[in-house]
């Protein structure tokens, strides 16, 4: 399904049909590129960026290559090829026929799921716009800018699902997908994680790892939707998205590589020595890692939930990769639950599959998680360590959910709230900890070359070679 670049707006769901939607989007167009401009990467519009574009839904050959200015990319409006056979495939309406128009039933509930999808996408550019100017190369330079550009997109992918089947609702909705901003006091984003600043490239590593992981598995849920449209374009989505969580996971692990080499030309592993070596000590890693996913885990919700119970009974979202489950009604199941006793232990609660359904994706997330930290591990043993990464219980640090109020150290056992606060410097980063990073942050711009606190990546971009000009700064 070939896309149309002459079009003002890139899509292929024949927008020029219908002229009444055509010309609400392009009356919102211009208020995105305002925003993109003053919200989006800071000082860098000018520069000509090797961005890949989206020329096709197709598996296969589905983007290309070149070098473009930000501001001209061609954000468009993208679905996956629909399948005239698709059934519902989950829940209470399982066999029947998908829908193509929100029912009215579920009109309020389909538009929340949206607008707090298509919130996190503005959120993360948002939060990385000063990022560029601490780039410890152009090959990550180009990553981040490449990452933006897509969250811009998925944007778009949101506002035309209001535009086109949410009416004046959600032509409103989406003028304020524009109108909250990420940290702000009087207007932030819906989600907290999406209000916490990202000004180091250890945290933009660590969210692209754990944060945009969270972003594919909300997408793998939608894009079981029984509303096709929606499903449809989250399935596009998830082509895109893969490249957010490569940034993140070869960029910890250029992080770790260069952290094994300073300490073997150490012999030592002294975190103090590994820092006056101009590294980002194990540790330290080892912390914003524990940050970061246990600030990522209360995106998926409550454990025990009606809400989610709802959405799975009426077919609005499922769970992740739900044909590979055999009962797909889940309304006999039940869910085994821990939670806390109340006197510093655990118990089982045993719930309706259902109900646990926020849990279910958790833990599926979570599964995919360790992936990159056996990953890292292999590569720090082989360096003849014995320091693990390790990813912290999903009890730990705990806003939503059975362990809200619980304090638990990182292996998730309870502990008082007062040995919480007196342990908390060793488990999570502290100011000193930021301080540090901070000042490794010192932008690298010559062709080629790397920051001395991360290893250059294995390849390059597309074939290129890793010494190439990724990004022509202006």
């Amino acid at each position: 399904m070939a896309i149309d670049y002459q079009e003002r707006i890139p899509n292929n769901v024949d927008l020029g049909s219908n002229r009444t939607l055509q010309r609400a989007l392009e009356h919102w167009q211009p208020e995105f590129l305002k925003w993109w401009q003053g919200m989006g990467p800071t000082d860098f519009q000018a520069s000509d960026v090797y961005l890949r574009t989206a020329t096709s839904v197709d598996a296969k050959g589905w983007a290309t290559y070149g070098h473009v200015r930000m501001p001209d990319y061609r954000w468009g409006i993208f679905l996956a090829e629909p399948d005239a056979e698709r059934k519902i495939g989950f829940g209470d309406e399982f066999g029947k026929d998908v829908w193509q128009q929100v029912p009215g039933e579920h009109r309020s509930v389909l538009r929340r799921l949206i607008v707090t999808q298509g919130d996190t996408e503005p959120a993360s550019v948002e939060q990385q716009r000063l990022l560029g100017h601490t780039a410890p190369s152009l090959y990550d330079l180009r990553n981040l800018f490449q990452v933006n550009v897509e969250e811009g997109r998925h944007l778009w992918a949101m506002v035309y699902l209001l535009h086109g089947y949410f009416g004046r609702d959600g032509r409103e909705e989406a003028e304020q997908l524009l109108g909250r901003h990420s940290g702000s006091i009087d207007n932030p984003r819906i989600l907290g994680t999406f209000n916490e600043p990202i000004s180091d490239w250890l945290s933009f590593f660590m969210f692209t790892y754990f944060t945009d992981r969270d972003g594919k598995y909300q997408l793998k849920s939608l894009a079981e939707s029984s509303f096709d449209p929606l499903a449809r374009t989250c399935q596009f989505m998830l082509t895109e998205e893969a490249h957010h969580m490569f940034v993140g996971e070869t960029g910890i692990g250029r992080v770790v590589k260069r952290s094994l080499e300073v300490m073997k030309e150490l012999q030592s592993d002294d975190p103090d020595a590994v820092r006056k070596m101009g590294a980002i000590d194990l540790p330290t890693i080892q912390k914003y890692l524990n940050f970061w996913f246990s600030s990522s885990l209360d995106l998926f919700g409550a454990d025990s939930s009606s809400n989610a119970a709802s959405y799975f009974a009426n077919g609005i979202k499922g769970r992740p990769d739900e044909a590979t489950y055999d009962d797909h009604r889940a309304d006999a199941l039940t869910y085994d639950l821990e939670v806390p006793d109340g006197k510093g232990g655990v118990s089982i609660e045993s719930l309706p599959m259902r109900n646990a359904m926020n849990e279910v994706t958790r833990q599926a997330y979570v599964k995919d998680c360790e992936i990159g930290i056996t990953r890292w591990n292999r590569t720090i043993a082989k360096a003849g360590f014995s320091f693990a990464l390790s990813l912290p219980s999903t009890r730990f640090r705990r806003s939503i959910g059975s362990w809200a109020a619980t304090p638990t150290d990182p292996s998730g056992t309870p502990i008082s709230l007062a040995e919480f606060e007196a342990q908390q410097a060793a488990w999570l980063p502290t100011e000193s900890d930021r301080a540090f990073v901070h000042s490794l942050m010192q932008p690298v711009t010559e062709i080629g070359k790397m920051a001395g606190w991360i290893a250059p990546p294995d390849r390059g971009i597309n074939s290129q070679p890793v010494p190439y000009d990724y990004v022509r700064l202006a």
